[in-house]
This record gives C-alpha cells, sequence and structure tokens, in this order.
C-alpha cells in the first residue's frame, strides 16, 4: 500500500494595505500609520515646539515685571515700531505691484516670459546678506543713484528708512505673486467676457469681476510677505547699520551684549506677532476653501 504523502497548506499571503504595502497591525492598531504621526509630531515638535518653549521659559525667568520692563525700553519700542511701520509698508507695496505682476504673468504673452516668471523666486534663493550688499552698492552716498537722490531730492536711502523698505520688498516680492497668480490662471474667463460684452471697461471688469475673486489671495500673501519681513536680519543689519535698528538688529545687539532677558523679551513680543499673523492666514485660507 502506498503510502500517503501530506502536502503543506498553501501559505496565505500577509494583508496589504493602501498601495500593496504590507501594514503590520497589533490588536486592531496600525502602527504604521502610527510611527508616521509620532515621526511627524516628534520632528515638529525638535524644531518648532522646543525652540518656542525655551525662548518662552528664558523670557519670563525674571518675572512678568522683568518682561515688561524689557519690552518697554525705549530703545525696545522704538525697534519693534520701525519693524511694524517699514513691514506694513513694504506689504501694501507688495500687494499692489505682485498684484499687478501675477495678472501680467497669467494674462499676457510676451518674449522672455518664461526667464521673467524664474526671476520671480530669486530672492528666496539668494541670501539676505547679498540683497543688503546689492541695495548698498546701488544707493549708497558713494554711489551716483544715491548721492543724486542725497543731493537733488534730501532722500537718503541706505542707513535709513527707505533702505529698510527696499531690503524688504525685495525679500518679499514673490509672496504676493505667488499667492495670486494660480487664482488667476485657474478663473473663469466667462464672466470677464461677459462684462466686456456689456460694454464694461477693462478697468471696471478688473474691480468687479477679478478682484473680489483673487481679493483673499492677495491679503494672503500680503500677510505672509509681512510675517516674513518681521524677522529679517541679513540685509537690514547691512542696509541700516546701527543707525536704524528694527527688532532684529536689538536682539541681535542684545545677544552680542550679554543680555539675554532683554533679548528674549523682545523675542517673546515679536513671536506674538508672528503667530498672530500666521492664525489670521490659517484662517483667511480655511474661511476660502469653505467658501
Amino acid at each position: 500500500m502506498a503510502a500517503t504523502q501530506t502536502r503543506p497548506a498553501p501559505h496565505s499571503p500577509a494583508p496589504s494595505g493602501r498601495g500593496g504595502f504590507s501594514v503590520k497591525r497589533v490588536q486592531g492598531i496600525d502602527l504604521s500609520a502610527w510611527g508616521l504621526r509620532a515621526s511627524t509630531l516628534i520632528y515638529l515638535g525638535a524644531l518648532v515646539v522646543l525652540p518656542l518653549f525655551v525662548i518662552a521659559v528664558e523670557g519670563v525667568r525674571g518675572g512678568l515685571d522683568a518682561l515688561w520692563t524689557s519690552v518697554t525700553r525705549p530703545a525696545a519700542l522704538e525697534a519693534v515700531w520701525l519693524t511694524l511701520t517699514t513691514s506694513a509698508v513694504m506689504a501694501v507695496v507688495n500687494v499692489i505691484m505682485g498684484t499687478l505682476t501675477a495678472v501680467v504673468l497669467a494674462r499676457y504673452r510676451f518674449p522672455g516670459k518664461r526667464l521673467f516668471n524664474s526671476l520671480i523666486d530669486l530672492p528666496f534663493a539668494i541670501p539676505t546678506l547679498v540683497t543688503g550688499v546689492m541695495l548698498v552698492l546701488l544707493y549708497g552716498p558713494q554711489t551716483a543713484v544715491g548721492s543724486f537722490l542725497d543731493r537733488e531730492l534730501g532722500l537718503r536711502v541706505v542707513f535709513a528708512p527707505p533702505g529698510i523698505i527696499l531690503a524688504l520688498t525685495f525679500v518679499g516680492y514673490p509672496f504676493v505673486i505667488r499667492a495670486v497668480q494660480p487664482v488667476l490662471e485657474a478663473l473663469d474667463t466667462r464672466p470677464q467676457e461677459a462684462a466686456y460684452t456689456l460694454g464694461a471697461s477693462e478697468w471696471l471688469t478688473f474691480r468687479r469681476v477679478v478682484l473680489p475673486a483673487i481679493a483673499p489671495a492677495m491679503l494672503t500673501g500680503g500677510l505672509l510677505s509681512f510675517a516674513r519681513a518681521l524677522g529679517e536680519f541679513g540685509s537690514i543689519v547691512v542696509v541700516a547699520g546701527n543707525l536704524s535698528k528694527t527688532a532684529a538688529v536689538y536682539i541681535y545687539g542684545q545677544v552680542e551684549n550679554g543680555d539675554m532677558a532683554g533679548a528674549s523679551g523682545v523675542s517673546l513680543l515679536m513671536l506674538a506677532i508672528a503667530l498672530l499673523v500666521t492664525f489670521m492666514v490659517s484662517r483667511l485660507n480655511r474661511g476660502v476653501q469653505h467658501g
């Protein structure tokens, strides 16, 4: 009698997750998902939350009275006020000129458009110290342009607030453009064509049809450029020096002098303003998405 041979049961494949990847589960818990979330939270905490916590602890180490004293010093208030005013002026200029630039890029064709579109992102790549050096070489008191403006118009650019505004405008130039341009490119042109058919001018059509559609993107880009300008240091320290101190330059000076309490106090104030601006941007984007 021939012996019967037992064959092993075929191996059943392990359950696969999304995309065909094997997913390990322990008592219904998706370990890969939890691992991804944990690594993301740890990375965010190490890079963002932990430094914010440290600067907050250092700022209130001497008590709230010491924090208030460090923030309300005349030099600190002057630096914060200069930062806020120059950043606000820059944001208004960039909202206007950035929107016009986005309209040109989204609606018109012209030779060199691709090169021009690539140059928009150049401020993201150039070190901000180089930006300051460029402005000093162009508008410095030793140059033809700078001496002409100072002699004929009484306008001093470098080592004065106008130089700070120019530096911030260059650094924040791409934000409004990159926020408005995709909205314009995705905008339905039929309402504009209908307005033209009814006899509306280009300006009236832009003001009544296009502007309401791109206004949230304009505001978002303006707020982002304003938030970026609050912490600008490299270009400012070159074009302003020690004559016009912004908050970042003031904080750097306090650190150099060993006054960590003063530096931490002003840093906390600027962080609070920056967080408020980013919260406004987040709420604005959320309102646009739900609208």
